[in-house]
C-alpha cells in the first residue's frame, strides 16, 4: 500500500512556493497578472502531477492478460 506521503509533501512544497510568489513579485503595474500566472501555473503542475499519481497507485482498468499470449 503506497502511502499518501508524496502527495501531501508535494502540497505543502507547492503552497510555500505560491506564497514565496506572493510575497516576492515586484510592485508594477503588472503585479497582479504575473503573481496570478505564477501561482496557476503551480497549481496546474501539481494537480497534474497529482491524478498521474493517483491513477498509477488507482488504476480505472485492471490489467490483464489475453489468453493467446499464455501458451
Amino acid at each position: 500500500m503506497a502511502s499518501v506521503f508524496p502527495v501531501v509533501f508535494l502540497l505543502i512544497v507547492v503552497l510555500g512556493l505560491e506564497v514565496c510568489t506572493y510575497l516576492l513579485v515586484p510592485k508594477g503595474p503588472q503585479q497582479v497578472t504575473i503573481r496570478t500566472a505564477i501561482m496557476l501555473t503551480f497549481a496546474a503542475c501539481y494537480l497534474m502531477w497529482m491524478v498521474t499519481y493517483m491513477a498509477q497507485l488507482h488504476p480505472l482498468v485492471a490489467p490483464y492478460r489475453s489468453p493467446k499470449l499464455e501458451a
